[in-house]
């Protein structure tokens, strides 16, 4: 196993630095137990929600099954939904090029690395949480750890070595298969492992630490991220080596086949709606995370007056949290008209239906099954006409959107990339604010069909096709 930790990009870390990552992997070992020498078998299991994709889920099995030829692999984790989401963008344009896509979800096995993951997981839901409840926790710790913390390079060296634990995972997968990891602990696995097809799609605009997987193929989304890896900028007091050019790739925004096939009749149907007067569609995401919920509550309320006028017709996809969607009837009647709870497939003839036809009310969405709960969104995304989400993953979508606060603060410059490419409408930290902005959009029939001829173009000029590279860059072309 090649040592990521002592240096990294050659750029050496201090002694105590190591020292303070190889405790931390002893950690883990003592806690979860050494299972460097298993030998974990591979098996395959369908993803019915993902079936239009062919995607395979990677198990531990009896028997080792064999790989398709043209296979690749989606290296991921949950950690909210942002990863899940992206890695079903990159198994779309995998499918849509021609290959077969089998998913690794490395949080889900009964191995070492994966409860390291997901304690580490649990401990980042929580504290997200938290930072929502507590303004001095979210300004003293939260804040600088997402933005500043995560982006010292030192903290890669920890992670780098943590992530060793999860090389038995990959000891009956071939090493030549092209891989892309959706999350960077996926990436440095896949590296320890010895892969050697490995791309890391990085989720976020602000460069950090946090993300950097030496030996893959680092593929970003925009030009700010592109050149704060290229020279690791404010990754350290010092100046520092950066990432080079063949391990670091612009390639635009992470966006599923389905989402760009019709998109600019999506946004024909839009301006359609506009200019006819019908209700505004707007849909609202509860995070994996499940944080949020004050402006979520403020939100619907201020709404709930449009909706009755029948100037606005609500969806909310309430994801795997159903604790989120109790909580909001308690505090606000006449929501649980349009329930779809554990119904997937009445949610898919839901949108067959107000494609060219009508919709009216709330529309509230759950399913306790996590493909299902990611996935509604996309489904219900071409049929809105815009989406309230806070500035994550979501951030690169090709929908008309408006910011709600981050949580963390690194999800600021996810903000600021949609708000100067112009397919984003400016975040909105306050309850007051955001209200004013709905108002805003709810009475200005110019600023969504701006939004959309903006995603038009943002589309030819391939500003979408992220997920495309990333296969491309997999498979070697």
């Amino acid at each position: 196993m090649i040592d990521k930790t002592s240096s990294i990009f050659n750029n050496p870390q201090p002694k105590k630095v190591i020292k303070s990552a190889n405790k931390s992997k002893q950690k883990y070992i003592k806690k979860y137990g050494d299972d460097s020498n298993k030998d974990y078998k591979i098996s395959f299991k369908d993803i019915p929600t993902l079936d239009f994709i062919n995607t395979s889920n990677i198990i531990f099995g009896e028997q080792n099954q064999k790989f398709e030829d043209n296979a690749l692999i989606v290296g991921n984790i949950r950690m909210g939904f942002g990863h899940y989401r992206i890695s079903i963008a990159m198994a779309s344009a995998a499918k849509a090029l021609g290959y077969k896509p089998y998913w690794l979800d490395l949080a889900s096995f009964d191995a070492t690395g994966s409860k390291m993951i997901r304690e580490q997981n649990d401990m980042y839901s929580l504290a997200s949480r938290i930072s929502q409840k507590s303004k001095l926790f979210n300004k003293i710790v939260w804040e600088p750890l997402n933005s500043e913390g995560f982006k010292k390079i030192s903290y890669n060296a920890k992670d780098q070595k943590n992530s060793e634990l999860l090389v038995p995972i990959f000891r009956n997968i071939p090493k030549d298969i092209p891989y892309i990891a959706t999350h960077v602990w996926p990436s440095q696995g896949a590296i320890h492992a010895g892969m050697t097809h490995v791309v890391n799609a990085i989720p976020d605009n602000w460069p950090m630490g946090l993300h950097l997987s030496e030996g893959a193929i680092h593929a970003v989304q925009t030009p700010f991220a592109y050149f704060g890896y290229k020279i690791l900028n404010g990754f350290d007091k010092k100046p520092l080596n950066g990432i080079p050019e063949d391990q670091l790739k612009m390639v635009g925004c992470f966006i599923d086949h389905e989402l760009l096939v019709d998109l600019e009749n999506d946004n024909k149907r839009r301006k359609e709606r506009i200019q006819n007067g019908k209700p505004l569609r707007i849909l609202m995401t509860v995070g994996g995370a499940g944080a949020g919920f004050d402006m979520f509550l403020a939100m619907v309320k201020h709404l709930l007056p449009y909706v009755k006028e029948n100037k606005v017709s609500l969806f909310i996809n309430f994801g795997d949290h159903k604790d989120v969607y109790d909580k909001l009837v308690k505090k606000v009647d006449g929501i649980n008209t349009n329930n779809f709870f554990n119904n997937y497939e009445g949610l898919k003839q839901l949108i067959s239906d107000i494609k060219e036809g009508e919709a009216k009310g709330i529309y509230c969405i759950y399913s306790q099954n996590i493909f299902e709960a990611v996935y509604s969104t996309n489904l219900l995304m071409p049929v809105c006409d815009l989406l309230v989400t806070k500035p994550s993953e979501l951030a690169y979508y090709p929908i008309p959107k408006l910011f709600m606060k981050h949580i963390g603060g690194h999800e600021v410059y996810g903000g600021i990339n949609g708000r100067e490419y112009g397919d984003s409408l400016p975040e909105c930290p306050t309850k007051k604010e955001i209200n004013a902005m709905l108002d805003r959009v709810i009475s200005d029939k110019e600023l969504i069909p701006h939004l959309c001829d903006r995603i038009d173009q943002l589309k030819k000029d391939g500003h979408y096709n992220g997920a495309y590279e990333c296969v491309k860059l997999a498979v070697g072309k």
